[in-house]
Order: C-alpha cells, then structure tokens, then sequence
C-alpha cells in the first residue's frame, strides 16, 4: 500500500527514533505530533488508499446519510475505496470493527463512535501506529486522532434554547427533553447548551429521558414524559427522528396541537427535518451537517496532496423554522 511506501523512503531519510516520534507509536503520544504521521501515510496521487469507516449505526437517518455522503465524495477521488462497517449502537462491535480495518491495514480510519469512552482506546491504536484517523461527529476522550469534523453542539443547544425562551414561551413555561445516547458527547453538549440558552428565562425543564437517538424509543418515551407530565409546552429532542417519534405520540393522545416540537440535524431528505418543519409537525430544527464531503475532503488532503490540516473542523449549522425551510431543502437538493 502506498502508506507503507511512504514510510519506507521516511525510514531511509530518519532515524529509527525520529520515525517513531513521528507517527506517534508511543504510548505517551497524545496527538501532538500528527504532523509528522500526515507526512509519513501521504504516498501521493498516484497511490491507491483504502479507507475504513465505523459508523456508530445505520439505524438513524443521519448516519446512513453520513455514509452516502461519504461515499458519494470517494467515488469522486479515482486513489480511494472505502470499506464501512455498522456497529448497530454496539460499543464492542465497533471496537472489533476498528480492530477488524486494522488487521486489513488501512490507510485512514474515519469514525463517528457510538460512545466516547469505549472507542478511545482503540482509536488511539490506529493513531499510534501512524493510520490518519478522522473523527466525525461525537468525539473521543483525549486528543489520540487526527482530526475531528463536527458542529458545535452547544452552541446548537443554545440556540434552541434561545429559540424556546424567546420565540414560544417568552413568559416562560414547562419542556420536556428527550435526549440521545447517554454516552455520547452530543447528548451532553446538546443538553448543556439548551440549558445555557434558557438561562434566566422562567422555564422549566420538567423531565428529561433518554431515546438512545430513535425514533421509536423516543415515541415510547414521550408517551411515559406527557403522562407524567400533561402540562409540557414544549418538547425539545436532541435529533429529528426522536422529535418526530414525540410528535406521534402527542398525537395518538390528542394533544399534539398543545404543545410545540424541536429537534435536530434538519436533512434535506422527504422524511428529514427540513419537511417535518415546512409540513407543521416541527416548529424547528437545527442544521447539523453530516461532514462526509469534508471527511473525504480531509482524506484526500492527507493521503494525496501531502496537506497538513487542523486538529478540529467546526462546520456551520442554521436555525430552521417555517420561514426558510422550503428554501433551504429547495437549496439542498439544487
């Protein structure tokens, strides 16, 4: 492969010592010198790479739209092929996953893990035996990765919760929070930034549960929430799927004109975010981009054109509501 190419000729140029600092096979390595391990997995255009993603699951339309979009850019670039594996919301599948990409020697991992702690571990093996590794969407604890390509959760929680506070209960109210996976880092961010932008405001968070990101969890556990609580204004999600899963569940009980739904991610899809919003069944979402073309954007910087890139890649995200979701689905899809 045209990774191990590269690090021969850095062998014959360095020192057997330089050459482990720089691809970072050390424990100690922390990220800090992935400079060095762009430099020695670059082969070029004219190498062939193969690139393996790990998605967390193919369960939420999201992740599937991450892996189209990861595929639909790679068939644009002629050195690359990309093999993908589903860890169907399983820490430990992924972990074999990982594992599994690594035996097949990959020339660059891209992963968007099902939680943070679990998946450290082995993202840190690729990274330190010299494989670029691209973190997509939920991070990773500790800085062992190449880069990492998101949006800014909290400050998409905040601008929900400023929505909230300002836009539908301005003489405050009660909401209802469903959020995603526990062990995710968006789930946090999400809710931290959500309470971040009703701050000062006189609105409560009655209750909040978790929908592991579904949509039929999030139905069923908004059934539990409006039970227990029939006075809830508002209920804010933390992805569309478990919004709109909400929504039939305030439906089936005839009270879905009572109350005003959020969610989050706004795919430009028929049953994405963007239509939920332009049909009335959201009052909001938030654009949370997929970062796929910018993942096979960053590949193809590492591994052809040589190019060093930024440790964090913050894409950015828009506030949709019934005045600009036609126009912004419209805009998607040319």
């Amino acid at each position: 492969m045209a990774r191990r190419r590269a690090v021969a000729a850095v062998l014959t140029a360095a020192t057997a010592l330089s050459l482990t600092v720089a691809c970072g096979t050390t424990s100690e390595n922390s990220g800090q010198d992935n400079a060095g391990a762009q430099e020695s997995t670059c082969g070029g255009s004219d190498g062939k790479y193969t690139i393996g993603m790990s998605q967390a699951n193919v369960a939420e339309p999201y992740r599937q739209r991450m892996d189209d979009d990861i595929k639909a850019a790679a068939e644009q670039v002629p050195q690359f092929s990309v093999e993908f594996a589903d860890a169907q919301q399983d820490n430990a599948k992924q972990v074999s996953d990982v594992e599994n990409f690594l035996t097949k020697q990959i020339d660059l991992l891209i992963i968007s893990p099902n939680e943070a702690t679990p998946l450290t571990a082995v993202v840190a093996k690729a990274y330190n035996k010299g494989i670029p590794v691209i973190v997509l969407d939920r991070k990773v604890d500790g800085d062992a990765y190449t880069t990492w390509i998101g949006a800014d959760n909290v400050e998409i929680g905040r601008t929900a919760g400023k929505y909230v506070a300002e836009k539908l209960l301005p003489n405050g109210g009660k909401v209802g929070e469903i959020r995603g996976l526990a062990g995710a880092t968006p789930a946090k961010e999400r809710g931290d930034g959500f309470r971040e932008g009703i701050k000062g405001s006189n609105i409560e968070i009655v209750q909040s549960v978790d929908g592991d990101w579904l949509r039929e969890k999030g139905q069923t556990q908004a059934d539990a929430l409006f039970k227990a609580h029939p006075d809830i204004q508002v209920l804010y999600a933390h992805n569309d799927p478990m919004a709109e899963g909400a929504y039939l569940a305030a439906k089936a009980a005839g009270i879905e004109k009572n109350m005003k739904f959020i969610g989050i991610d706004g795919l430009p899809i028929p049953s994405g975010g963007l239509k939920a919003v332009e049909q009335g069944r959201l009052s909001a979402t938030l654009i949370y981009p997929t970062a796929g073309k910018e993942a096979v954007d960053t590949a193809k910087k590492l591994l052809v054109d040589c190019q060093d890139v930024p440790k964090e890649q913050t894409l950015k995200t828009e506030l949709i509501t019934i005045d600009n979701a036609a126009t912004v689905y419209n805009e998607a899809n040319g």
